[in-house]
């Protein structure tokens, strides 16, 4: 965007960013309204029941109906609470989530920020991300939250580490940081995608690279407090975890934010593993839809998968939840980094 700068000058240069960012996250968050609804009937599909089907057709306004309810409910704060940190711990967790998408490429050319260290970027954001949940749990002056602060920390510090050597074994292959340019070296068909690991034919990277698939898609699902991992928010254990005295605006930024920044690990599935806004034949027809239309399709697919694990998959025990990430994601993606990068110094032609 740096060169709308340039074209039109500092002043309507800058406003023409601005413009771009703000319809960008115009989209982005009407997007999250019907993926909240999409989410809420493929749960109620699962368990054989209708679930939103009430306001508008179909129920296609719920989302907007369950905003404009908690905006216009009163903000509760606990007399114990540090007011300051309490109403500034969910504004970091929603600021934070947008500031994610900056680097996201949804068509060539279409990023905010075309980042040569994009992957870099984001891995500090989501780094940062848990301090929302750690004030906020403090900060309420309750044990409960507290104890789902603590939880979420130790929970998204363990599969964050798991997540990054996944994500260098995609590094080594593209040889580069930029998002962008790490989707343009999928093209030409699905074999190409890293998934597959197209570009090491003829060797069989792909049985390195599948499984580190799933790794990345189950870490995703850990690092986003999704079910079954959703243990910092457990409400039988600890009565909804780190923001159980929260209510109406601070709660509903809470929830904007963690639905964010899991659209946005369905955004990076796409991006690092299945092609981004690449088609998956590079003919006709397929190369006749554009291509924000297909990275679309690919991010709503694994939306609805995460939905369908919520819908299907037990709850884990914390110990069970430790002991996949440390013992098991943890050495077995350390393992695929040792073998990529042998293939990469010593097999590749």
């Amino acid at each position: 965007m740096s060169g709308l700068i340039e074209q039109y000058g500092v002043l309507w240069g800058t406003l023409a960013v601005v413009g771009q960012i703000g319809a960008f996250m115009i989209v982005l968050l009407l997007s999250l309204a019907f993926l909240l609804l999409m989410d809420r009937k493929v749960w109620a599909a699962v368990q054989m029941r209708k679930g939103p089907n009430v306001v508008g057709a179909f129920g296609l306004l719920q989302s907007f109906a369950d905003f404009l309810k908690f905006v216009f409910k009163e903000i509760v704060v606990p007399a114990g609470a540090d007011r300051t940190l309490f109403l500034l711990a969910p504004l970091i967790t929603f600021i934070l989530a947008f500031i994610g998408w900056a680097v996201v490429p949804v068509a060539p050319g279409w990023v905010i920020a075309d980042l040569n260290v994009g992957v870099l970027y984001l891995l500090a954001i989501s780094s940062l991300g848990v301090y929302g949940i750690i004030i906020g749990g403090w900060a309420s002056n309750s044990k409960y939250p507290f104890m789902g602060a603590l939880r979420s920390a130790a929970q998204m510090v363990s599969y964050e580490v798991s997540i990054g050597f996944v994500i260098v074994t995609v590094l080594l292959f593209a040889g580069s940081m930029n998002l962008s340019v790490i989707v343009e070296q999928q093209a030409g068909g699905f074999w190409n995608w890293n998934i597959l690991a197209g570009h090491a034919f003829p060797w069989p990277m792909f049985l390195v690279m599948i499984p580190m698939t799933g790794v990345f898609f189950i870490s995703a699902l850990a690092e986003t407090n999704r079910p079954p991992f959703d243990l910092p928010e457990a409400e039988s254990e600890l009565v909804a975890g780190y923001q159980v005295e929260y209510s109406s605006t601070p709660y509903l930024l809470f929830m904007i934010g963690e639905y964010l920044n899991i659209v946005l690990m369905c955004a990076m599935t796409t991006i690092l593993f299945f092609g981004g806004w690449q088609a998956p034949f590079d003919f006709a027809p397929f190369t006749w839809v554009p291509p924000v239309f297909w990275f679309a399709i690919k991010v709503v697919f694994f939306f609805f998968m995460f939905a369908m694990v919520k819908a299907l998959v037990p709850r884990y025990r914390y110990d069970q939840l430790m002991r996949l990430g440390w013992k098991i994601f943890l050495p077995t993606s350390l393992g695929a980094v040792a073998l990529v990068g042998a293939y990469i110094t010593y097999g590749a032609s």
